[in-house]
């Protein structure tokens, strides 16, 4: 039976890495794909798939976070704790830079959406490279952890 140690490195990474290529599955592929609709489509394929986007990462970030403190605290290896901090700054990302961009879209109604609304979604596209930074860099240094 694994250690409590090396289990919650295994479970920092492999949910850091879960998150990453959630992350970028949605700025390479979902968000390309919405934008080829016209604004009313766009703003209507955005709202659901934020919102279940949005609690699959979420607990994602934290799980990871989590999981990294724990494995810092149990090897006194800051690179865990690092991991743990990049990993874990998605959340203020996303509550201090997105939320307001989220809250305007998430208030247009569908039949009301425009060319301000797609430029919204445009730049909503942009902060969220963000966290597909952060989400990369947090399994790198994890990975790197790992590797000893």
């Amino acid at each position: 039976m694994p250690s409590t140690l090396a289990l919650s490195q295994l479970l920092a990474l492999v949910s850091a890495a879960i998150f990453s290529g959630a992350a970028v599955y949605i700025n390479l592929a979902e968000q390309p794909a919405r934008l080829c609709l016209d604004n009313k489509a766009l703003l209507a394929q955005w709202k659901p798939s934020y919102t279940r986007g949005f609690a699959m990462q979420a607990s994602l970030a934290l799980a990871s976070t989590l999981f990294g403190l724990l494995a810092f605290w149990l090897s006194r290896d800051w690179r865990w704790l690092a991991g743990a901090l990049l990993i874990f700054a998605n959340w203020p990302h996303t509550l201090i830079v997105i939320l307001p961009i989220n809250k305007r879209l998430e208030a247009t109604a569908a039949d009301m959406a425009n060319a301000e609304t797609r430029g919204l979604v445009e730049t909503w596209g942009r902060l969220h490279a963000v966290r597909s930074a952060l989400g990369l860099a947090a399994t790198l240094v994890y990975l790197w952890a790992a590797a000893g």
